[in-house]
C-alpha cells in the first residue's frame, strides 16, 4: 500500500508562524490565518491579503479553532463494526465493487459526495466513476444548494459560469438580494455591502418572504409570496420592455430568444397582474421596477430561496433574462450574481461533480468532449449519459437498481428531504460504504464499511469560491489516529479496481496538475469546444508552486482577464456565442395549501450554525445564539393556534412530523414559518426540519424544494423541564434513561448541556439519574429549592454532573446550570445552584465578542448609550462579523421606548 504525502505539514513549519489557508464554511472562501497556541489550540484569524474578505471573517470563521478537536472523530476503518487495517478496508470495498459491477452493471454503484470535498479529491472522485467505472452516477449535496443557477447559467450563457466579482457589490448603484438573507449566510460579503451602502449611497432591494437580518440595510423589502419570484421578473423584463429600456444594441448583437421570453412575461405586463401574484404592495413593486430601470449599474444576487425550488432553473432564467435584455452581464458594478453555499461547490462544478456534467465543463450529449474525456484519461469506459441526480439516485437504492452507496464528507440521512424515507432506503442498500472524519452522525448509522478521513485543518489542496477565485487549503494540524485524505482513499481503491496507472498520484499537486491540463483540452482558440474553464497559464506549475499558489480568479490563461469578470464583451460559450433567453412560465409550487396543512414552512440557515453540526456544534460560542430548534411564527397565526412563545409545537406535513420551539415574530407575515436546517437526531429529539419536506424537485436541476412546504402547526402541552450539565456526552442508553418527551443537546465551556421536557410534572430528580450519577462512583448533594429539584454529583472536587427538575412555567427562572463546569469545585457556587439563588442565563447576542443581552441593556440603561454605535463602544458587540447589529438595533429600540415611557410616566 502506498504512502500519503503531504505537500506542507506543520513537522516543516515553526508552529509559531501563521499558516495561510481557506475557511471550511460558506462560499465566500475567506482567507484565514492560523497557527499552533502554547495550549496546541488552533488560532485563527482573517488574511488580510485575501481578496475574498480582506482581513474579515464571521462567527463561524472566527471560531473554527473551537472546533478542531480529536474527540468525536472516526480514527481506525471497520467493515461491520470491527476495527480493521486499511489494507483490508480497500481490499474489501474494492472487490465489493467489481462483483457488484459484474453481477448488476457499472450502474447499480453510485457515489453521493461533498461541497466539503477538496478539488483535488473531486477530481478522483469523478475520473474513477464516470472515467473507469463507466457510470455518472455521482453526485453531491450541492445538488441541494446550487443545481438549479447551473442549469440557468448553461441555458443562458452556454457554461456554468458566475460573470461577476465580489468588487461588484462595492461598486454597483443597485444590490438586489433575492432568496438571499446575506447577513447571516455569508456575512462576509454583507458587510462588504454595507460598508460600500454607508460610503457610496449604494440602493439596497431585499426580495425574500421573510424580514431577515439583511432587510437592516434594504431601502426597500419585498416579501413576496414564496415561489413568485418568475412573476416578479416577468414582470419587471414587461417594464422594462414598456419603458422602452431595453438594450437592442446588445440584444441585437449578443442575444437570440427575446421574443417567446417577452410573450411569456406579457401575462405580467400590469403591476396589478404582478401584485395578483406576489402579493405584493402596488406601490413597492412600482419602486423597484423603477430602481432597477434608473441604476445601469445593478447586481442581482440570488442564492438558495431562488435555486431550492421546484422552479428554481426558470427562477435563475427570469433574473438572467432581466440583465441580458438590459446588456448588464460582466460589467463592473452591473450583473447577476449567484452565491453559493459551500467552500468548494463551484470547484465540484468545475471537475464535474455532479451527475449531469461530465468533467472539466465538458458535457454529456456531446461526442467531441466525449473523445476529448476518453483520450486525456486513456479509457475505453467512459461514462456515455447522464447519471441519477442526488433524489433519483436513492430512489434507485430503494427499487433494487442500484447495490451499493459510498458517501462522502455528508450526511444525507440528515440533509435530503423526506430524511425518515432516506433513513429507510440507507438501511435496505446491500453495501454503504462512508468515508468521514466524525465518528457519529445519522448516515453512519447505516455504513457497512466506515472510513476515517481527513478533517479540515488536515487536508490539502484547493477550493474555488463563488467568484471563481481558486485558494489553498492548506495542512494545519497532523490527522488524528488513522484519517487519510479523500483523494488518497479512492485512489487506493481504484488501484485496487484493476486502474493502477490512472490513480497512482504521489500527492495532492499531482492531481491538480492534472485537471489544469485537462482543462486546457479542446480550448484553443478556434476550437469548437472552447470554454471560459480554463487553466491553461498554470501548465507546467512545480509542486513548489502549487505549495505557494496565491489566490487566483479562473479563466487564467497567457492573456489573463485583469478585471476577474466574464462575459464583458457579450462574449458566450454557446455555439453562435450569443446569449440565450429563457421563456420562463410562472407556476404555483407543487404542493399546494390545503384546510389541513394551511402554514408554508420555509427553511434555512441561522446566523452561527453550519449544516447539520458535525462541526459548528462542538463550538460553545456559536451555540450560544439559538440554543435549540426554533420555528418563526407570526403573531396573528400564534394567537390563532393557540400558541405562545417558547412553546414547543408539533410541526407535520403529508411526510412527517417533528417538535421545534416557538419564536413568535412579525419577521414572518401571516400564513408562514420558517424553521432552520441544522438540529437532527444527534443534537436534538425533534427539529429535524427534513423530516417534513417532501423530495419534490425541479424537473431540469433535480434541485429539491425547501421553501414552501404546506405544514400544520400546533402547541404541545407540557408540565414540568429539566437540565442537565456533564463533561462528557451522553450515550444513547444514558439519553433514554431520562425518559424525556423532548430534548436537545447544546455544547458549553467545559462539558455539555442537556435540556429536557416532560408532559408529566416531575417532582423529583429521575431516579435513574442517581443511578447513571452512582456509576461514576462521585459524591452526591441533593437540594430542593422553592421551584426545582436540583442534585451535584462530583469527584476529585470538579463537579462531573449537575441536574435540575422544574415546572416549566418557572424555566425563565432558573439558574444557569453550565457555570457548574466551568471551573473547579466551588461550595458557593454549588450551594447557589442547589438553592436557587445562582444567576440565571443571559442569552448571548454577539457570538463573536461574546456579548450578552444583559451587557446590552447594561450599557444601555446604565451607560447611557442611545444607538447601535455607542453599545459597540462600551461592550464590543457588533464589532466581529457584524450579523448580529440588526438584533442589537431591535434592543436599542425597545430600551429606549422603555426609558422613554418610564420618563413620560414619571
Amino acid at each position: 500500500m502506498s504512502e500519503v504525502t503531504n505537500i506542507q505539514t506543520t513537522s516543516e513549519k515553526d508552529k509559531s508562524e501563521w499558516i495561510k489557508s481557506t475557511c471550511a464554511y460558506c462560499g465566500v472562501g475567506c482567507g484565514i490565518e492560523a497557527k499552533v497556541n502554547a495550549s496546541g489550540k488552533l488560532d485563527v484569524r482573517g488574511d488580510e491579503s485575501h481578496p475574498a474578505n480582506l482581513g474579515r471573517l464571521c462567527s463561524k470563521g472566527l471560531s473554527l479553532g473551537d472546533t478542531v478537536t480529536t474527540e468525536g472523530r472516526l480514527l481506525t476503518p471497520s467493515i461491520e463494526g470491527e476495527a480493521t487495517t486499511w489494507n483490508t478496508a480497500l481490499d474489501h470495498v474494492a472487490t465489493s465493487l467489481n462483483d457488484i459491477i459484474d453481477e448488476h452493471g457499472h450502474d447499480a454503484v453510485a457515489f453521493y459526495v461533498s461541497g466539503q470535498l477538496l478539488t483535488e479529491d473531486y477530481y478522483v472522485v469523478n475520473k474513477l466513476m464516470k472515467g473507469f467505472i463507466g457510470s455518472a452516477n455521482i453526485d453531491t449535496n450541492s445538488r441541494l444548494c446550487m443545481a438549479s443557477a447551473v442549469a440557468g447559467h448553461k441555458r443562458a450563457f452556454g457554461e456554468d459560469c458566475v460573470p461577476g466579482t465580489y468588487e461588484d457589490l462595492e461598486i454597483a448603484d443597485l444590490v438586489v438580494l433575492v432568496g438571499s438573507n446575506l447577513a447571516w449566510c455569508h456575512p462576509v460579503l454583507y458587510q462588504r455591502l454595507k460598508a460600500a451602502k454607508e460610503a457610496r449611497g449604494t440602493k439596497v432591494v431585499v426580495i425574500d418572504p421573510r424580514r431577515t437580518s439583511t432587510c437592516e440595510i434594504a431601502d426597500l423589502h419585498l416579501p413576496l409570496t414564496p415561489g413568485s419570484d418568475i412573476a416578479l421578473f416577468n414582470g419587471l423584463l414587461a417594464d422594462l420592455a414598456k419603458h422602452g429600456q431595453l438594450n437592442q444594441g446588445y440584444i441585437a448583437n449578443h442575444t437570440t430568444g427575446l421574443d417567446d421570453a417577452l410573450t411569456q412575461a406579457q401575462r405580467f405586463n400590469t403591476v396589478a397582474a404582478v401584485a395578483g401574484a406576489t402579493g405584493l404592495k402596488l406601490s413597492d413593486i412600482e419602486t423597484f421596477y423603477r430602481l432597477f430601470r434608473q441604476h445601469v449599474r445593478t447586481v442581482t444576487m440570488f442564492s438558495q430561496g431562488v435555486n431550492q425550488s421546484t422552479s428554481g432553473t426558470d427562477n435563475a432564467n427570469s433574473i438572467l433574462n432581466c440583465h441580458i435584455a438590459t446588456g448588464r452581464v460582466g460589467l463592473p458594478g452591473s450583473t447577476p450574481f449567484s452565491i453559493t453555499g459551500q467552500p468548494n461547490a463551484m470547484g465540484g462544478r468545475e471537475v464535474g461533480g455532479l451527475a449531469n456534467t461530465l468533467a472539466a465543463h465538458l458535457e454529456f450529449g456531446n461526442a467531441e468532449h466525449s473523445a476529448l474525456v476518453s483520450d486525456f484519461w486513456q479509457t475505453d469506459r467512459l461514462a456515455t449519459q447522464q447519471g441519477l441526480k442526488a433524489i433519483d439516485m436513492f430512489d434507485a437504492i430503494e427499487s433494487g437498481k442500484i447495490k451499493a452507496l459510498w458517501v462522502m464528507a455528508t450526511n444525507p440521512a440528515v440533509s435530503l428531504p423526506d430524511s425518515d424515507r432516506i433513513a429507510k432506503i440507507l438501511k435496505k442498500c446491500p453495501l454503504v460504504i462512508v468515508s468521514d472524519c466524525v465518528s457519529t452522525s445519522e448516515t453512519l448509522d447505516y455504513a457497512h464499511v466506515k472510513l476515517p478521513a481527513q478533517g479540515w485543518s488536515e487536508k490539502s489542496g484547493t477550493v474555488t469560491n463563488s467568484e471563481r477565485m481558486i485558494s489553498r487549503q492548506r495542512r494545519l494540524l497532523p490527522t488524528p489516529g488513522e484519517g487519510k485524505p479523500d483523494w488518497w482513499i479512492v485512489s487506493e481503491v481504484g488501484k485496487r479496481m484493476g486502474f493502477h496507472q490512472a490513480f497512482d498520484y504521489p500527492t495532492e499537486a499531482h492531481i491538480f496538475q492534472e485537471y489544469v491540463a485537462m482543462t486546457t483540452i479542446g480550448n484553443q482558440d478556434g476550437d469548437a469546444t472552447k470554454r471560459k474553464l480554463n487553466l491553461s497559464a498554470l501548465k507546467g506549475l512545480s509542486i513548489d508552486d502549487y505549495n505557494t499558489f496565491p489566490p487566483t480568479r479562473w479563466p487564467i490563461v497567457s492573456n489573463d482577464n485583469a478585471s476577474g469578470r466574464l462575459f464583458t464583451q457579450g462574449d458566450f460559450s454557446t455555439p453562435d456565442g450569443k446569449a440565450r433567453f429563457i421563456a420562463v412560465e410562472h407556476k404555483a409550487p407543487v404542493s399546494p395549501i390545503t384546510p389541513q396543512y394551511s402554514m408554508i414552512l420555509n427553511s434555512g440557515r441561522i446566523r452561527d450554525q453550519w449544516h447539520t453540526m458535525t462541526r459548528t456544534g462542538l463550538s460553545a460560542a456559536l451555540n450560544a445564539h439559538t440554543i435549540e430548534p426554533i420555528i418563526e411564527i407570526n403573531p396573528f397565526d400564534a394567537t390563532d393556534r393557540g400558541i405562545k412563545e417558547g412553546q414547543l409545537v408539533n410541526v407535520m406535513s403529508h411526510v412527517g412530523e417533528q417538535v421545534f420551539k416557538a419564536h413568535v415574530t412579525n419577521r414572518v407575515i401571516p400564513g408562514q414559518s420558517f424553521a432552520p436546517i441544522h438540529w437532527n437526531k444527534m443534537n436534538c429529539s425533534g427539529g429535524k426540519v427534513t423530516a417534513v419536506i417532501p423530495a419534490h424537485t425541479d424537473p431540469i436541476s433535480g434541485q429539491p424544494e425547501f421553501k414552501a412546504t404546506p405544514v400544520s402547526i400546533k402547541p404541545l402541552m407540557m408540565q414540568s423541564a429539566g437540565s442537565l450539565v456533564t463533561k462528557r456526552r451522553l450515550t444513547k442508553q444514558q439519553l433514554h434513561t431520562f425518559d424525556a418527551d423532548y430534548w436537545v443537546l447544546q455544547a458549553i465551556e467545559g462539558g455539555y448541556l442537556y435540556r429536557f421536557q416532560f408532559k408529566e410534572t416531575c417532582r423529583s430528580v429521575p431516579p435513574r439519574f442517581m443511578t447513571l450519577a452512582a456509576s461514576e462512583n462521585a459524591a452526591l448533594i441533593h437540594g430542593n429549592a422553592e421551584h426545582g429539584r436540583r442534585v451535584v454529583t462530583y469527584q476529585n472536587k470538579t463537579p462531573l454532573f449537575a441536574f435540575s427538575a422544574f415546572p416549566l412555567k418557572q424555566e425563565s427562572e432558573q439558574p444557569d446550570i453550565s457555570q457548574l463546569l466551568a471551573s473547579q469545585f466551588d461550595s458557593q457556587d454549588i450551594h447557589a445552584f442547589l438553592s436557587g439563588s445562582l444567576a440565571a442565563r443571559s442569552p448571548i447576542v454577539c457570538a463573536c465578542k461574546q456579548v450578552s443581552l444583559d451587557t446590552i441593556e447594561v450599557a444601555l440603561i446604565d451607560g447611557n448609550a442611545e444607538s447601535v454605535q455607542d453599545v459597540s463602544n462600551q461592550t464590543l458587540a457588533g464589532t466581529g462579523c457584524g450579523s448580529c447589529t440588526a438584533e442589537i438595533g431591535n434592543i436599542v429600540d425597545r430600551v429606549c421606548a422603555r426609558k422613554l415611557a418610564q420618563r413620560k410616566a414619571g
